[in-house]
């Protein structure tokens, strides 16, 4: 009887596995996305600055699901018909989604190619676990490929 009690103990412990199935991140799928969708946005690529320590912590044991904003400032380029090519310079929100135990996250100091999401007057940078919205430390190819986009030549996928 103590064997059965030990073995469904076990069973009863181990519950369902989670697992978080993400896409790997592509700005030309993103920027598609972006442009069939009701909000409106902003593509930037620039330097991101803000308080690190305001981030939630993720150490894989939350459940719920949360968004921590925290105060930020981008300074770069915005995109245009003639490319990244519009001095930006802003105040910005940083928007950190937590789905489950998993949360997104940014570094303050490092080079973004972002796709801000208007509301009003602000603008807001989503930090999601799948980090399809903002690219840290953009390849030359990966701007390029926007350019190529809003050009209104063919938005594929980097091989």
């Amino acid at each position: 009887m103590k064997m059965f009690l030990t073995s469904m103990a076990f069973v009863l412990a181990a519950g369902p596995a989670l697992a978080l199935s993400c896409l790997r991140p592509d700005v030309a799928r993103t920027y598609n996305q972006a442009s069939e969708a009701e909000q409106a946005y902003v593509v930037v690529s620039g330097a991101l600055r803000f308080d690190e320590t305001r981030l939630p912590e993720n150490d894989g044991t939350n459940n719920d699901r949360r968004n921590v904003t925290i105060p930020a400032r981008l300074e770069g380029t915005s995109l245009s018909r003639a490319g990244f090519t519009t001095p930006f310079a802003r105040d910005i929100t940083l928007e950190v989604r937590c789905f489950g135990p998993w949360c997104g996250g940014a570094q303050s100091g490092v080079e973004y190619l972002v796709f801000l999401e208007k509301h009003g007057r602000n603008l807001v940078m989503v930090a999601d676990p799948c980090g399809s919205w903002a690219f840290p430390e953009p390849s030359a190819e990966q701007v390029r490929q926007v350019e190529t986009c809003i050009g209104g030549l063919e938005c594929v996928a980097l091989k």
